[in-house]
């Protein structure tokens, strides 16, 4: 059973990783907002939040992207993408629970 952040994440990277992602950045940070890893899918860029929940009550792994959280991911991402030339993005989620490990391509928009 996965009992840390960093220890879903590392799950989640190899996850990603088994279906053809490159892995380029993880916990990429900047004064506002973080983004748990940064990957390539072919031409795509793709920021992915990667969320852990081990107890139910507190609401499902998914719950937890709040909209204010993604404006917290897409705040980082700007802050990633600038002085680069714009690739096609995309926003996923890697949600951990008890049932196992759900990939989310095209979680939420940030505009």
């Amino acid at each position: 059973m996965i009992s840390s952040g960093s220890e879903a994440e590392e799950q989640a990277a190899r996850h990603l990783e088994r279906h053809g992602l490159k892995i380029l950045a993880r916990n990429y940070r900047c004064r506002g907002g973080e983004i748990d890893l940064v990957c390539r899918d072919g031409a795509t860029l793709v920021f992915v939040e990667v969320r852990l929940r081990t107890h139910p009550g507190f609401g499902g792994a998914a719950a937890s992207i709040t909209p204010a959280k993604q404006r917290r991911i897409a705040l980082a991402a700007n802050h990633y993408l600038a002085g680069k030339p714009l690739p096609a993005c995309r926003f996923d989620a890697v949600l951990l629970d008890g049932a196992g490990i759900d990939w989310i391509r095209n979680a939420f928009d940030a505009s």
